[in-house]
Order: structure tokens, then C-alpha cells, then sequence
């Protein structure tokens, strides 16, 4: 049974910074990329971040270029979010999210993710 769980959210002030992990189990975790995506109330589901199999390619949304760096570590079958600078915007439900695909495939639509988080909550007060 695959599990992804996400741990580190919490409720901020802007500028502060926070770290998001993602724990997976039940999966060959190299054999999958790794995405953070996020869902604000009564908005779409979007890409935050997405992480190549073996963390050589990333991509970001235009809107944390910057100030989110994503990361993973396949030995511990884990997955990061560093949050830097959060801004009221910033505030939403935060998913890790599993893709199995080949190396340098970075897919963004979460159509194409195979297995979801619970999510953790983030919220920046300004």
C-alpha cells in the first residue's frame, strides 16, 4: 500500500520561512518523480514544485521561483519543501505527490500523478 505523508506545515507570519516533508512508503521511491503541489480555497489545485527522479531537474511555479527549493533524499524515501519569504499568498493546502515516469520527465498537471498526500496546512498572516 503506497503512503505519502506530509509533515512541517503550520500557521506563519510573512517572511518567515517553514520546511514541508514528505514521507513515502509502499513504492519504489527513485523510480518516481516528486511534486508539491498546493489548493487554496475555492482555486484550482496547482504545481508548486516537482523533483526529477533522482533530484537532477526541477521545476517551480513562477510564483515561489526564488524562494521554495524542493528536494529529496531516495535513501530515506523523502521529500522536501524549503519555504522561504511566505507571503499571504502563499496560504493553502500543501500535497506531496508521486509520478512514475522516467528520468527526465517532469509532468505539472496533477492528472498525471499516480499517488497523493493528506496535505498540511500553511498559513502566512501578514
Amino acid at each position: 500500500q503506497v503512503k505519502l505523508v506530509e509533515s512541517g506545515g503550520g500557521h506563519v507570519q510573512a517572511g518567515d520561512s517553514l520546511r514541508l516533508s514528505c514521507a513515502a512508503s509502499g513504492l519504489t521511491f527513485s523510480y518516481y518523480s516528486m511534486g508539491w503541489f498546493r489548493q487554496a480555497p475555492g482555486k484550482e489545485r496547482e504545481l508548486v514544485a516537482v523533483i526529477s527522479r533522482n533530484g537532477g531537474w526541477t521545476e517551480y511555479a513562477e510564483s515561489v521561483k526564488g524562494r521554495f527549493t524542493i528536494s529529496r533524499d531516495n535513501g530515506k524515501k523523502m521529500v522536501y519543501l524549503q519555504m522561504n519569504t511566505l507571503q499571504p499568498e502563499d496560504t493553502a493546502l500543501y500535497y506531496c505527490a508521486a509520478d512514475r515516469t522516467i528520468l527526465t520527465v517532469l509532468n505539472t498537471s496533477p492528472g498525471d500523478y499516480d499517488y497523493w498526500g493528506q496535505g498540511t496546512q500553511v498559513s502566512v498572516s501578514s
